[in-house]
């Protein structure tokens, strides 16, 4: 049950255009104590993507899911579908689960949660924050959240963010030091950043 309180079920694209709002979401959840939940953390080619999904929305008290990016970007493209096939299964688990599931809370991101409500009208009547595709507002907007689901006093948003800029560069200088290039950094894999992060927090 411990880990199951802590454990934040994230639910966002993983690509390279999203590395500048995904880096600062999860350093603001390691932060504030919790502990990140993706489907990325580990790799078996015998486990089914969607069982891994599901058993961590099962075993996540909370999670974020930002549809920021469910727009198809170009003509004829197909939109990108995971993010609220993904949001379904979540309050599907909270609506139908039993026992745990009745604790489970969901933050809802969006770039303009308007757009978003218009795109999936069964949304109506939830509370979609924006974060107008913004490093700084991503942490703003979990840290204020956090606050207002489990009642906790932490540092501002502004210390947070700058904190985390802090360890960027450190990070940056650091591993550059150690021999790794940009392209490494770049495409670093999350599990590994996740680490470099909780130990630049755990000597902070």
């Amino acid at each position: 049950m411990a880990s199951f309180d802590k454990n934040v079920f994230i639910n966002c694209p993983f690509d390279k255009d999203y590395t500048e709002l995904f880096r600062p979401l999860i350093f603001t959840i390691l932060y504030l104590d919790y502990r990140p939940r993706i489907a990325s953390e580990s790799f078996d080619s015998g486990e089914a993507r969607f069982t891994k999904i599901c058993e961590l929305i099962e075993n996540s008290r909370l999670s974020i899911h930002d549809l920021s990016r469910i727009r198809a970007s170009e003509e004829l493209e197909y939109y990108r579908l995971n993010m609220p096939f993904e949001l379904g299964v979540d309050i599907g688990c909270r609506l139908f689960g039993s026992g745990k599931a009745g604790k489970k809370k969901c933050l809802i991101l969006a770039e303009n949660p308007y757009e978003y409500q218009r795109a999936l009208s069964d949304l109506s009547g939830f509370d979609i924050k924006d974060h107008s595709n913004n490093a700084e507002s991503v942490v703003r907007q979990l840290r204020n959240w956090f606050v207002e689901v489990d009642r906790l006093s932490p540092s501002s948003a502004s210390q947070i963010w700058g904190d985390f800029n802090d360890f960027l560069s450190d990070f940056y200088d650091k591993r550059k030091s150690e021999g790794f290039h940009s392209k490494d950094l770049d495409m670093m894999p999350v599990p590994e950043m996740m680490r470099f992060m909780q130990d630049w927090l755990n000597n902070y």
